[in-house]
């Protein structure tokens, strides 16, 4: 087959970015062309692992800063309301132009959940079309249905059958439908019949090929799923290496004590971390542990036993730790598994609390809400987790089985076919 033009679009935070990075390496080595079109916040990102980028608005200077966005974005009741209105539907007409021009130049277009306005280019243009999602929040299963934020007590309703859900669904639809106004008067202005699917929602998925970015251990296939779904698995990838000087710095650490509590909250949850930090030293200190702080913050050697970084990749961390504290993101989770260590989960918001409970499931986690950790919580449950040798043994299974998937590898594959 000949070489073919990709273009992947993508919105939202490293976890957002990341496994598309590595689904363009995946067709790189095939002989593709991929171009990853996103905020123009990442172009460095993106370029240093190679890949050609291309800008979208809305450019970073037209968003609120991340301080501003962060504590809304993650308020469990009103965060996705806000992300939806203000970070993606105020802006319809300007990502549709950019992507429209890029469009026009590519073979496939690859499209993340967030991308609202690909799914009309696609239909307009016929260009083939596969659709991702990150997480299995996403495909809102009534036969496997997630953990939400705002009501994790919906999962003791599974038990009644899936009728209750469906009506959850259905209500969910309702209420989201104004924030999509918006959207509906864009494809009037181009002609096009109204969506009969909202955007973040069905319309989202293409119905060719959508591909579903995360390992079958959090979830399999269901009967409500979207037709044409492949489960890939984890497309991993978590940037560049340490810099020269990190490394010695991590190095040295390591090897002067035993394995360090990894304390880690992600590129988003981490801005709004308040104490967390501070109650992560106490429950280090009260475990007689030592631990590794990754902050996004000044970087500075606590004491002897805790060190912190402002950034580390996974990948280069996780596997030296004696256990790992994280939010659940899925890229963090993805790592995290792979890692093959026991994990406490402290989810925030969105898909975080569903991806915990998936992974609690697995037998190699265990979960506190972000909004109850404390030093006295964090203490106790470390140490449960770490007294239970079979958390480990699970971890180093379940390690062992991520570690072959490669999701990037068998998404491009299918976006080859679909190219074709």
């Amino acid at each position: 087959m000949s070489s073919r033009r990709v273009l992947i679009t993508t919105f939202g935070s490293l976890g957002d970015l990341h496994p598309y990075i590595a689904l363009a390496r995946a067709l790189q080595q095939r002989g593709h062309r991929p171009v990853i079109a996103t905020i123009d916040r990442y172009q460095s990102p993106v370029e240093s692992a190679g890949i050609a980028f291309a800008a979208i608005r809305p450019a970073e200077a037209q968003l609120p800063s991340f301080e501003e966005v962060m504590p809304l974005l993650f308020n469990p009741l009103s965060g996705t309301e806000y992300l939806v209105r203000t970070l993606v539907m105020a802006f319809v007409r300007e990502t549709h132009e950019d992507l429209s021009r890029l469009a026009a130049e590519a073979d496939v277009l690859v499209t993340h959940p967030l991308a609202v306005t690909a799914p009309l280019i696609a239909e307009k243009t016929g260009i083939p079309w596969a659709s991702t999602i990150l997480a299995p929040l996403s495909l809102l299963s009534s036969f496997d249905p997630p953990i939400f934020a705002p009501a994790p007590w919906m999962r003791h309703v599974r038990k009644l059958g899936v009728t209750p859900y469906r009506l959850l669904f259905s209500l969910i639809e309702h209420a989201s439908r104004s924030w999509e106004a918006p959207l509906g008067e864009l494809c009037a202005e181009l002609g096009l019949p109204p969506a009969h699917e909202l955007a973040l929602f069905k319309g989202q998925f293409s119905p060719r090929l959508n591909l579903a970015l995360f390992s079958p251990l959090l979830a399999t296939r269901q009967p409500d799923w979207p037709a044409n779904t492949a489960l890939c698995g984890f497309p991993r990838y978590d940037g560049a290496a340490p810099d020269t000087d990190t490394q010695r710095r991590l190095d040295a650490f390591l090897d002067a004590g035993e394995a360090p509590i990894v304390f880690a909250l992600g590129s988003s949850a981490v801005m709004i971390a308040g104490d967390f930090w501070k109650h992560a030293i106490a429950a280090t200190r009260a475990l007689g542990r030592r631990a590794i702080l990754i902050t996004a913050r000044e970087n500075r050697d606590i004491d002897s036993d805790i060190a912190e970084f402002t950034y580390l990749p996974y990948s280069a961390v996780f596997p030296h730790a004696a256990a790992i504290v994280h939010q659940a993101g899925i890229g963090t989770l993805s790592q995290a598994l792979a890692a093959g260590r026991p994990q406490l989960i402290v989810p925030v918001s969105f898909d975080q609390p569903d991806n915990a409970h998936r992974t609690a499931r697995l037998c190699v986690s265990r979960t506190l809400p972000f909004k109850k950790v404390s030093a006295a919580a964090l203490t106790r449950e470390l140490g449960k987790l770490l007294a239970e040798p079979s958390h480990q043994m699970r971890a180093n299974e379940i390690g062992a089985i991520v570690r072959k998937e490669d999701g990037a590898a068998r998404a491009a594959e299918l976006i080859v076919g679909l190219a074709g």
